[in-house]
């Protein structure tokens, strides 16, 4: 069906059903990964999101695996592990031979998961793996697009609401805790919040690729402005961008899956960010050091008389 409907051209793209539930679920799901994301890159939480990515796939087929909807599994599986991390804190961290271990075993439960669903299940339907690992945004419906965008609603109304003060625990989370700020509480809501925008993230990119969705267009946020609140607009604005480019791009060639094409342009849009922004602050430094900074036969005098006088 999608390669047929791509002969028609771009300007008849929005007259199929599927383009339209993918533009509508998506923009929700990109909307919600910049703003999480910005905020995942600000407290260099990023790796939790690589944690969730994992924890996704295993989630939805322990859900099909047990006869249930994989959203079902994708959500509690995520959203437990995030929260469950945030009430870890700074003891949940370990060293890398830990994280690695955990990270297989994780995955090895989605295998055998997987094994057990196309098994016994759906009679050696084996394409439930891949739909999780790489995401079915154009296989949306109407009904499912529709509980992508309010879920996707949902997140993006919460992290403005916790904005400002997940803002300041980030940014000092010493002062933050001393000025009353539940900043406990915070991070284990915030975390919840990544679950989620996880699991909705994996409807569209799949849980092989969902990082890239949080994690790019926010880094680019990050390099552009140093304005919290700019910043996070900005992110969900580069987001969004790629989602749709990606779907368009993936419409006119379909045999490229809307996965790759929307990560390659948002991760495209982090490259160009960090070369442009690398090639600025070398021109100011070389400004710089060819018109260093005058100082007047008075302030010299000064100086020197301070350091004698030290």
């Amino acid at each position: 069906m999608i390669a047929a409907a791509s002969g028609t051209g771009l300007t008849a793209m929005f007259d199929h059903p599927f383009i339209q539930h993918a533009f509508f679920a998506g923009t929700g799901i990109a909307a919600a990964a910049g703003l999480v994301g910005y905020f995942l890159v600000l407290r260099a939480q990023v790796f939790t999101g690589d944690a969730l990515s994992h924890v996704a796939f295993t989630g939805a087929l322990a859900a099909l695996a047990i006869g249930i909807d994989a959203r079902v599994g994708l959500f509690a599986a995520t959203i437990t592990v995030g929260c469950a991390l945030g009430v870890l804190g700074r003891r949940g961290r370990a060293d890398d031979v830990v994280i690695g271990s955990v990270f297989a075993w994780v995955l090895g439960l989605g295998v055998l998961f997987l094994t057990l669903y196309t098994t016994r299940r759906s009679v050696g339907n084996g394409t439930a793996g891949v739909t999780v690992l790489f995401g079915s945004i154009f296989g949306l419906d109407a009904s499912r697009a529709w509980e992508a965008s309010v879920v996707a609603a949902f997140l993006c109304v919460a992290t403005v609401a916790i904005g400002r003060p997940l803002l300041f625990a980030s940014l000092d989370e010493a002062v933050a805790a001393a000025r009353g700020v539940p900043v406990r509480l915070l991070g284990v809501g915030f975390l919840g919040l990544v679950g989620a925008t996880a699991a909705e993230a994996t409807q569209a990119v799949g849980a092989l690729l969902l990082l890239g969705l949080l994690a790019a267009p926010a880094g680019a946020a990050h390099r552009l402005t140093a304005r919290p609140y700019h910043g996070m607009w900005i992110s969900t604005v580069l987001a969004v961008a790629a989602m749709w480019a990606g779907l368009t791009v993936s419409y006119l060639a379909p045999r490229i899956p809307p996965s790759f094409t929307i990560l390659a342009v948002a991760t495209a849009t982090y490259a160009a960010t960090l070369a442009v922004t690398s090639l600025t602050a070398r021109r100011r430094a070389a400004s710089t050091d060819v018109h260093p900074p005058t100082t007047s036969p008075e302030s010299v005098t000064a100086d020197r008389s301070t350091i004698v006088v030290r």
